[in-house]
This record gives structure tokens, sequence and C-alpha cells, in this order.
């Protein structure tokens, strides 16, 4: 029997005539008559007794319509468990991201998605330098600039927030080597240089490049230093412990600066191009757990939470 089978048997015996059965199925009652007829002859049972003045159930026909209204229960529930699992997510995210931003911010933000979506499974890689994400399986990166893709439409970005990196140093390390009065005057201090997220030359990141925030000027000093890392928390603790001069993010520093124990050093400079991307390798749809993630992720930091006096991610 089939389900259209199901539907008529019950659809007669609920409406107690063929000509009713034939109203509610949106069909003409010839067509019911003639799908009974087929219906009895391939079970070799009658189902109903018809007659000129009133239709009845068989002791068969109660037993195939008990048994087609517990399938068609079944069936209807089975459909609706399937439409709910459309609207919820399932499936997994793989994203990758740099080890600070990513354990300080993302990581309790991704924390927040998937309470709010049970069904999803994320999966989240803190690394130093960007894989290539569409070799190695990534739906998407969360990173600190975009770099340059190879080849054009390689890649896709979306900016998930506004970042900058700033010039700080502790209070005993001005107390004790003064602020120095202009970028120039960098070079003769003591500078803490963070060499995250790449394998390049040192060199590279002891030139530092900062913009004026009000005419938009820009400027490389380049800098040393006694101490260097590729970790930027150590940097940071050295620069918390007195040791020198950082150029580090906001998000990770904020709390220290509205503490007082960190002091922004030439306030009115910025280092450019920090903010914080949504990178993917480039594909015809973007599966729907991915898209929403990435507005969560833009509503999130929206505001940049990290401003916040004393800010910690909740």
């Amino acid at each position: 029997m089939e389900r259209s089978d199901l539907e008529l048997v019950v659809a007669i015996r609920d409406r107690g005539s063929l000509a009713a059965a034939a109203l509610a199925l949106d069909v003409v009652p010839s067509v019911v008559t003639k799908r009974l007829g087929s219906l009895e002859a391939r079970l070799g049972q009658r189902l109903f007794e018809r007659t000129t003045r009133r239709l009845s159930a068989t002791a068969e026909g109660e037993a195939v319509c008990l048994h087609a209204r517990a399938l068609l229960d079944g069936f209807a529930a089975l459909e609706n468990e399937l439409r709910e699992r459309q609207t919820q997510l399932n499936g997994t995210i793989r994203l990758v991201a740099t080890f600070g931003f990513g354990r300080l911010w993302l990581g309790p933000a991704l924390a927040l998605f998937n309470e709010r979506h049970p069904g999803l499974h994320i999966q989240l890689t803190l690394a130093e330098k960007l894989p290539d994400l569409g070799a190695e399986g990534y739906d998407g990166a969360v990173w600190l600039w975009a770099p340059q893709p190879r080849h054009a439409g390689d890649w896709v970005t979306r900016r998930i927030a506004r970042n900058q990196r700033v010039l700080a140093a502790a209070p005993a390390y001005l107390t004790r080597r003064s602020h120095p009065p202009d970028l120039a005057s960098l070079a003769s201090h003591d500078c803490l240089v963070a060499r995250e997220n790449s394998s390049g030359d040192e060199r590279e990141f002891a030139l530092w490049t900062l913009r004026h925030q009000k005419d938009g000027s820009s400027a490389r000093v380049r800098v040393r230093g006694p101490l260097s890392s590729n970790s930027g928390e150590l940097v940071r603790d050295w620069c918390l412990a007195g040791r020198g001069l950082m150029l580090r993010s906001l998000w990770d520093i904020a709390p220290h600066l509205a503490s007082g124990e960190l002091v922004r050093v030439l306030p009115q400079f910025a280092m450019p191009d920090a903010d914080i991307q949504w990178i993917a390798p480039w594909r015809p749809k973007t599966p729907k757990r991915v898209r929403l993630l990435i507005d969560f992720l833009v509503e999130r930091f929206r505001n940049e939470p990290w401003k916040g006096a004393g800010a910690r991610p909740s």
C-alpha cells in the first residue's frame, strides 16, 4: 500500500461517504470509487460495505484504517522533524585564527554562537601563519590583516572589526627613559618587537609604519631593542614589566591602558591596516551556517568591546 492509499481509506472512514471523501481529497467522486475498487482488488478484501443509503467499514476495513492512521501520524511526525532540522544549523565549521585574538576574543564568541546553535560542531585551529584555506579544508579564517591572494578571486574578505595597533609602555619604563617626543626618537628607545604570524626577516618586524590619526600622514621608523619574540603575549608581558616600548593591538592591551598598567606613547599615531578580517576561499555559495557565523561575529565585535574600561570577553 502506498501513502495515497492510506489517506484514501482514512478519508472514507472519517467522512462517511465516497462523495465527502472525494471533497476532502480534492478529486471527483468517480476517482475515489475507482481507487477504492482497485485497492480492494489488490488486497483481496472488501474494506467498505456500500449501499445506496450508507457506507460502513468491514472488520478488515476497520483494521486497515486503524493502522493507516498510525502510519500517517508517523509520516507527519517525520516530516515535522525534518522541517525542524532544516531550520536548525547543523554540520561542522572549520576555522583558523591568530593565537592572541583567537584565544582571548574569538574563542568565547564561538562558544556563545555554539550555545545558540547546539547542532553545530565548531573546530578552531590557532596558528601563527595563515594556511592554504581551500587546500586544507577550512571554511574561513579570522585574521589581523588580509594578505594579497595569488590570483584574483582566490579569496573573499570581510572586515569583522576595526582595530588599531598603538604604542604603549609601562609607567616605570617612561619614568626611567622619558616619553619619546616624536617618531624619530623611537630609534633610541628599547623597543620590544613581536614577530607574530610570519616567518619573515626580523628586520621586517623592526620597521614600524605609523599613521597620524588626524592628518593621515604616515612615517616609517626602524626600531631596535634587546628583546624580541614570536609570542605577542610574551612581548606584552615584557612591556608590563617595564622592559621597553611596544606596538600592540588595542584588543589585547585596552584593559591594561584602562587600569594604568600601560600608558599610550605618541597617542596621535597608530599602525594602519590592523583590522580584524574574515578571510575565506572563494566558493559559488557559502553555506548558511558559515554566513550566519560571519554575521554573528560582525555584530559581536561591531562596537569594539575591548575599548570598554577593563573590558574582557564574557
